[in-house]
């Protein structure tokens, strides 16, 4: 007999040992629809360029690994009621063995777009939070422990290093 994940996953909730695994991330920030002006104007603050209809930001040569940039998530990360866009990219020969950058935009009340952050690696907000109620970030690469960054009222900066919620050293 086979079972399928999620006949797996019924009987690990059933016996209360998934629970735990389900309830690590924290709840997603409430989302925001995208009009295509808006995607170019995020685009473009995050420094990308619109080719053959994709959209680009670093100069990978069209190696097998390249994936144009994508808006990964969009969500009003520090309650001001604007939305700010996770934007990746993904390409071995601009990013390396980690294979992703991803770059943090904002909207401002006004409707301008502004990057906040930028770096290579998976982004994942967290429920701590810095200056101005931005949210700290880990930067998700090989290995075990992840740097986390927090704004500090005018850029992110290094501020800890953790997995899976606990301090580590790398």
């Amino acid at each position: 007999m086979r079972l399928r994940p999620t006949a797996i996953l019924a009987t690990l909730l059933a016996a209360g040992f998934a629970a735990p695994l389900l309830a690590v991330e924290p709840p997603p920030p409430e989302t925001f629809p995208m009009e295509p002006a808006d995607d170019a104007a995020a685009f473009a603050a995050a420094g990308f360029k619109l080719t053959n209809g994709d959209w680009h930001g670093c100069d990978d040569p069209g190696t097998a690994a390249y994936a144009p940039g994508q808006i990964e998530q969009v969500a009003d990360f520090n309650g001001d009621g604007q939305p700010e866009a996770v934007i990746t990219e993904s390409s071995s020969f601009c990013y390396g063995f980690t294979g992703q950058g991803y770059f943090l935009v904002s909207r401002n009340a006004s409707g301008q777009w502004k990057l906040m952050d930028q770096g290579i690696g998976i982004l994942r907000a967290l429920e701590a939070r810095g200056a101005g109620n931005w949210p700290d970030l880990e930067v998700g690469c090989p290995g075990f422990c992840f740097p986390v960054l927090r704004w500090n009222g005018s850029t992110y900066e290094p501020h800890r290093n953790e997995y899976e919620g606990k301090a580590c050293t790398p």
